[in-house]
């Protein structure tokens, strides 16, 4: 398969593979990391001589995705989709691809023991850092915590990995390396340092000490919309490549990454392909998790209430395309600290990459998880404007769509398939309440999700209601229209 992808319809690697060091050891080789790290990666190594490759692991899941990236020599093929053109790569910077169950845990091992490992970075979805996305602090009653607690050396978690890693190092009198979260959470790179050390007291205070004193944790902020692959993007990718590729991935043209230049091994010279290195990600965060991910999880669930499939559907509709752009500027825009960005422009940029026909970015796939993204989407921004006084009716109007969506029916009376960490307690707390106030009154208690402020702020919680039963008797099409 190698020399196939190596005659595609694309831009090719022109660099020796060979001389690769896999520098990096990438927890989560997932579609997003496909389409965007890997991507700079290779930009650095085909365009200015960089030799940092890739060690890609999946600990839980992704099976075939490893399998599929080993029998092609661990080349793989990226479709920027746009109305107007495709534009296609074959990114040839991964030199290894591990899955913890299929090569085993100490193959794993064995890679993140290398001496010129420098990075550890994750993109491992919210859930995967078995933290409480109200708090940011660890869950010391999560499931792979307490697994993880009694098998240290054998670990299942991505921290629980990271953790004994660090302890052999510190053993093997090895340099530590950093941890670099690639995913959507504010200050990621500090909840991913509040999760480890913490994780690691349970296990021994010393070792705790050390990774606390030696190791940083950069924080990041990504961006590219990347929908789930299908069979219909992958046979897509193929007809614009000429090459069946089963560990393709389409996504959009539009990429940026803002990284907190904090790296205590070394790090490739990202600033080269296009990212930004700065003291402080935080403000570039906030802005990309509420007014993008925000927006977009607000299209999301009133989206598949109405029955629309995809976001680009979404924007067909006038009224949802105007609320959207007047969350972002009108409830969201106001809460944040960035300087120097024109948030207009930024907003209506975002509206025309959600309107691109060629990418079909479900809108159930960006409801999953929503337990996990809820806080930093949109609930920061409902504190901000409680304590100064101002309006947040379209945020409340998308946890009343959250409401909705999680009791499991859409306005059609179609059920819905829920995906979601906490679904147990969610489901209990939609079958043990009574359709209407009483279950807005139990979903606000979960204490995970909207901790203990919001549930106990009346007006909160009365204006949220009155949105639900609105969207109960309306559906979300007309309250949508009524904003």
């Amino acid at each position: 398969m190698e020399n196939t992808l190596l005659k595609a319809n694309a831009i090719l690697p022109r660099y020796d593979r060979s001389k690769l060091v896999p520098r990096i050891v990438h927890l989560g080789f997932g579609a997003f990391h496909r389409a965007h790290q890997a991507v700079y990666a290779d930009i650095l190594a085909n365009e200015h001589g960089s030799d940092w490759g890739y060690c890609e692991v999946n600990l839980i899941g992704g099976e075939q995705q490893i399998a599929d990236l080993k029998k092609q020599n661990n080349l793989y093929s990226v479709a920027e989709m746009s109305a107007e053109a495709w534009k296609c790569r074959v990114v040839g910077v991964v030199t290894e691809a591990l899955h913890a169950h299929v090569d085993g845990l100490e193959a794993v091992f064995t890679a993140l023991m290398r001496p010129e490992v420098a990075i550890v970075s994750l993109s491992i979805t919210e859930k995967g850092y078995c933290h409480s996305p109200a708090t940011g602090k660890l869950l010391t009653d999560h499931p792979l915590f307490l697994h993880d607690l009694e098998n240290s050396e054998r670990p299942q978690s991505a921290p629980g990995v990271i953790i004994e890693a660090l302890a052999r190092r510190k053993a093997a009198g090895l340099k530590p390396f950093s941890v670099m979260s690639c995913d959507n959470m504010p200050e990621n790179g500090h909840v991913t340092r509040n999760v480890i050390v913490a994780w690691a007291r349970a296990l021994d205070d010393t070792l705790a000490d050390w990774i606390d004193a030696n190791v940083t944790f950069p924080s990041t902020m990504v961006d590219r919309i990347v929908p789930a692959v299908t069979p219909e993007s992958l046979a897509q990718v193929a007809e614009q490549t000429g090459v069946a590729d089963p560990a393709a991935v389409a996504c959009e043209p539009f990429r940026q990454w803002v990284i907190e230049d904090n790296f205590v091994a070394g790090r490739p010279a990202w600033e080269k392909a296009g990212a930004e290195l700065v003291n402080d990600v935080l403000p570039y965060e906030e802005m990309k998790l509420r007014m993008l991910n925000g927006s977009h999880s607000f299209l999301a669930y009133q989206g598949y209430l109405a029955g629309y499939q995809h976001i680009s559907d979404c924007m067909q509709d006038e009224n949802y395309r105007r609320t959207a752009r007047r969350l972002m500027l009108d409830e969201q825009a106001p809460t944040l600290k960035v300087q120097g960005v024109d948030l207009e422009s930024y907003a209506d940029s975002l509206i025309e990459r959600y309107s691109n026909p060629a990418l079909r970015h479900r809108t159930w796939q960006i409801a999953m998880d929503g337990s996990q993204k809820l806080p930093q989407r949109w609930l920061d921004a409902v504190r901000w404007h409680i304590v100064n006084g101002s309006c947040y009716d379209l945020l409340a109007l998308g946890v009343a769509g959250w409401m909705r969506y999680v009791s499991g029916v859409d306005d059609r009376g179609k059920a819905i398939e829920i995906s979601d960490p906490l679904l147990p307690a969610i489901k209990t707390a939609v079958e043990q309440s009574a359709e209407g106030e009483a279950r807005v009154k139990a979903l606000l208690g979960l204490k995970t999700i909207f901790g203990e402020d919001l549930p106990a702020n009346a007006a909160f919680v009365r204006r949220v209601t009155e949105l639900y039963l609105n969207l109960r008797e309306k559906g979300a099409q007309a309250a949508v229209a009524q904003f």
